[in-house]
């Protein structure tokens, strides 16, 4: 039985996180013996991990990568907590030199910082295969060993600000580095061209029929209102535009749609996120669910899902919403056109607010048009657990 070792920082309501039970539940267990390093246990999906995957105990050290710094403090973690904050000095520094782009460098700069204060875990003896499943992916690389690694990439490289040079000797220590879509390959060669080779395309496994059960097991429809109903999850971030969505929703109101809610499933900058919504008057049209575990429930009763996104690796959310059977629009970032197919299993609109509005405002408008592009969606087979082939070719 080959051994396996999957390495995550936690199971929160992210699109990686979904992504990665898709894996772990399509991995034959007669065949694969799966070690699951989660570096802190949290998360509304640390519960969905299945039972034949064999969790790993947490370690203090790893949980304290991502803990705020005033909790490292106070737990005595002197060493993690000055090299974060080394980190996060140095990539504010690199952030200031760019023009535009997310600064991405902050992750890698603290891998980097915290990696001398964590302890090896080479005792768990050698894999088959160790698997950096999402950034930072310098700790597999140092603190694992296993006669083949891989790293994922679960966003779009051509849109994110990250250092280059520090970053290539962390990748190039891979032997495959899986892609998501080959738009998202492109971005990522677009920064490392002589990683070509080792590049192989595997889509995220969404599993139908879960998604489908998930979705009957609760009726929300008395909270999901409005006319008409637009749905969005994601992390309350820059990168997801849920911000856009508040904007969006007040242009489309200004257009006369005054009795639309846009319902968002997420965490993260809430604070901001409802600043926003006043800021805008938006305070009826815009609703904050939060967290949910489940979302499909309040996916499948929507009038159309909406990805606001600045930019993506590819949303697990919106092939769950065509799973639904849900018209979905996204925004037209360089990946868009990895996740449907324009204008037939979903619509691309503009990456600005006023064409997105406009575009927006005929499509909920045009319930035949809205119609044809649900039924596509209902009649395609969005099921893909053979990607799996192309991991176990791999090991």
């Amino acid at each position: 039985m080959k051994r396996i070792f999957i390495a995550i920082q936690y199971m929160e309501l992210g699109g990686a996180e979904r992504a990665l039970l898709g894996l772990l539940d399509a991995l034959d267990a007669s065949r694969f013996q799966v070690d699951l390093f989660v570096y802190r246990h949290s998360g509304e999906l640390m519960p969905l991990i299945p039972s034949k995957v064999n969790l790993l105990p947490e370690l203090p050290a790893y949980r304290a990568i991502s803990r705020p710094l005033k909790d490292i403090l106070l737990e005595g973690k002197l060493g993690i907590a000055g090299a974060r904050l080394w980190a996060k000095w140095r990539s504010a520094r690199f952030g200031k030199r760019l023009d535009g782009p997310e600064n991405y460098a902050v992750f890698d700069d603290a891998a980097a910082a915290v990696s001398p204060f964590l302890p090896s875990l080479k005792k768990l003896g050698v894999y088959d295969l160790a698997i950096s499943f999402l950034t930072p992916h310098r700790i597999v690389r140092d603190k694992v060993r296993a006669r083949r690694k891989i790293a994922w990439i679960h966003t779009d490289y051509s849109s994110i600000g990250i250092n280059v040079e520090r970053e290539l000797p962390v990748w190039r220590a891979y032997d495959h580095i899986i892609s998501i879509s080959p738009q998202a390959g492109r971005g990522f060669l677009s920064r490392f061209p002589e990683l070509e080779g080792r590049l192989v395309q595997m889509e995220n496994i969404v599993s139908p029929e879960a998604v489908r059960e998930q979705a009957a097991l609760e009726d929300v429809s008395g909270v999901m209102g409005g006319s008409p109903c637009l749905c969005t999850v994601g992390r309350f971030s820059h990168a997801k535009g849920m911000d856009r969505a508040v904007r969006l929703a007040a242009r489309l109101v200004g257009l006369g749609m005054e009795r639309l809610r846009w319902h968002l499933i997420g965490y993260g900058d809430e604070a901001s996120l409802r600043r926003e919504i006043r800021d805008c008057g938006m305070e009826e049209h815009v609703i904050i669910l939060g967290k949910k575990a489940n979302p499909y429930p309040y996916m499948a009763a929507c009038d159309l899902y909406v990805q606001p996104s600045r930019y993506e690796g590819k949303a697990v959310a919106v092939r769950e919403a065509q799973i639904l059977g849900r018209p979905v629009a996204v925004t037209r970032f360089p990946t868009s056109a990895g996740h449907l197919e324009d204008g037939v299993d979903g619509l691309i609109i503009p990456n600005e607010e006023e064409g997105a509005a406009v575009e927006l405002f005929r499509l909920l408008n045009d319930a035949a048009r809205l119609e044809s592009l649900s039924a596509e969606c209902r009649r395609r087979d969005y099921g893909n657990r053979d990607e799996i082939l192309k991991l176990e070719e791999l090991i």
